[in-house]
């Protein structure tokens, strides 16, 4: 059964892509973290761990369903020949994913891009002539994956793409612009759908985050806000891979912080499961 919350009427839906060991040991990429808050880390999520110790990562995107339409929060690492086939353990099944919780990826109608690494951006566009999930789009070269939906951006994340990726404006952002279907933000915006994405820039220059909220439960889907449980039970805690450490903690601590009598469920790209509860201070 696919993994879903609701939110008042929206519901959030965990799309799998695939899974895998991370490329260095998880004592380099947070070499600030404690022997004991590692020990805490892996009670919250001990699947992150496999039998040789190493750090065992999920990939995964979120569509946002509700009377509006839907809306996907990032696009998995990709198929065979996508960006991350290099590092990622390609194919990713996220088009199996989406037809599982019954969603055609024609209805999608907006897609949220966390930020420009090559595991949150792999569907968005892809050589039709690579991919048989349903046979019914363009045939051959670059493409829009979601035909009917805006791509929304932010405008910082676009201005730094030479830093974070050079190649994935070849890959990414030209066919989108070809297409039209490129929206860049400028910090928070309501979707056209239930949610709002919300700048939370430090782990890369525009990153952004996606909150579902009604009444007082809410729900926060993180993108690479945090990679690890260890950020979630300690948000000042620095990634080795974070473009502006002291930023991206700002931007933790900002958003996992609820309210007295508040619910906040966390919507995790690459913890054990999908949907975790933020830790009461």
């Amino acid at each position: 059964m696919t993994p879903a919350i609701r939110i008042g009427s929206t519901e959030i839906i965990a799309l799998a892509d695939g899974a895998g060991p991370f490329f260095s040991p998880r004592a380099e990429a947070f070499p600030a973290a404690s022997a004991a808050q590692w020990a805490a880390a892996d009670r919250f999520d001990p699947g992150a761990v496999d039998g040789d110790g190493r750090w065992t990562l999920q990939f995964r995107a979120f569509a946002i369903r509700s009377d509006q339409g839907v809306t996907l929060v990032d696009a998995g690492f990709g198929p065979s020949d996508g960006p991350a086939a290099s590092w990622a353990p390609v194919p990713g099944v996220l088009p199996e994913s989406l037809a599982a919780s019954g969603i055609d990826r024609d209805e999608v109608d907006t897609v949220v891009l966390t930020h420009l690494h090559t595991d949150h951006v792999g569907w968005a566009v892809v050589n039709e002539e690579a991919v048989t999930t349903s046979g019914d789009g363009p045939s051959g070269g670059l493409s829009p994956f979601f035909p009917n939906a805006e791509y929304l951006l932010q405008r910082r994340e676009l201005d730094a793409i030479d830093e974070l990726n050079p190649q994935l404006r070849e890959l990414l952002i030209d066919p989108l612009q070809k297409t039209d279907q490129l929206r860049l933000l400028d910090g928070d915006t309501p979707l056209r759908g239930a949610g709002r994405a919300v700048a939370t820039p430090g782990h890369t220059p525009g990153h952004q985050s996606v909150v579902v909220e009604d009444g007082r439960e809410s729900a926060l889907i993180t993108g690479d806000l945090l990679v690890n449980a260890i950020q979630l039970l300690y948000p000042e805690i620095a990634y080795a891979h974070e473009t502006d450490p002291e930023t991206a903690r700002r931007s933790r601590q900002r958003l996992l912080a609820a309210g007295p009598g508040e619910t906040l469920h966390v919507a995790t790209s690459h913890l054990t499961e999908p949907f975790v509860p933020a830790p009461r201070a």
